[in-house]
């Protein structure tokens, strides 16, 4: 992965914690458990020689392996501005800084990857899913790339059951319709489902779900 460059995004922050579920007793803020599994991508991508910008960074919250998060709310923008609350703001403050990034290593292969966890109903089990811009083949093949790689990964892992996650085009999505770097938005699940809250809580899950889209970032690369 030498010489690819990746701008990782983890949904909400700062002073907004994006979609709050229940579990027991307990709060589960979407920010904490998106910003977890992007911190393991980018450590995996770092591992093996990528170039990663986290745009959204907390300066006392490292990997955790606890099941339930603790919400704060003192995460910053790359590479130390503070998160407003305005969510065109929040959104808007990230792309500028990817952008510049993107004019640094110009000509590298370079991609934007958004991580978010979805609110619906508490019924509603979701599968992870991707949206790309409509006009961006760049960002539809590598959408499909982790998409693969879901796909085989629950065949393998849950034969009984289908994946039924799907890649799609968004434009009206801010940060994929302004990033310069060919851009994915994933949601990992639903934080009000309890099947989809143990995508979250466990470890393991978490980690599993960055070793996923790790590897299909790296057929991505290895195919451009």
């Amino acid at each position: 992965m030498r010489g690819a460059v990746y701008y990782l995004s983890a949904g909400h922050g700062g002073p907004d914690p994006g979609a709050i579920g229940k579990y027991g007793p307990h709060r589960l803020a979407e920010d904490e458990y998106a910003y977890d599994v992007t911190l393991r991508l980018a450590r995996v991508l770092m591992e093996h020689g990528a170039t990663v910008y986290m745009l959204v960074q907390d300066p006392n919250d490292g990997i955790r392996d606890a099941s339930i998060l603790k919400i704060d709310h003192d995460e910053v923008t790359f590479p130390h501005q503070r998160i407003p609350l305005s969510q065109l703001g929040r959104l808007q403050q990230r792309v500028v800084q990817a952008n510049k990034l993107y004019a640094r290593h110009k000509g590298a292969y370079q991609r934007l990857l958004a991580l978010h966890v979805d609110s619906r109903s508490k019924g509603q089990n979701i599968d992870v899913f991707f949206y790309h811009h409509a006009k961006s083949a760049a960002g539809r093949r590598l959408a499909k790339n982790i998409h693969q790689v879901f796909t085989t990964r629950y065949r393998r892992a849950q034969p009984n059951r289908s994946y039924s996650g799907n890649v799609s085009a968004r434009s009206s999505l801010y940060v994929v319709r302004n990033s310069h770097a060919p851009a994915v938005f994933m949601e990992l699940g639903n934080i009000h489902n309890a099947r989809d809250q143990q995508r979250f809580l466990l470890a393991d899950n978490r980690q599993a779900l960055a070793n996923w889209i790790y590897e299909g970032l790296r057929a991505d690369y290895v195919r451009k």
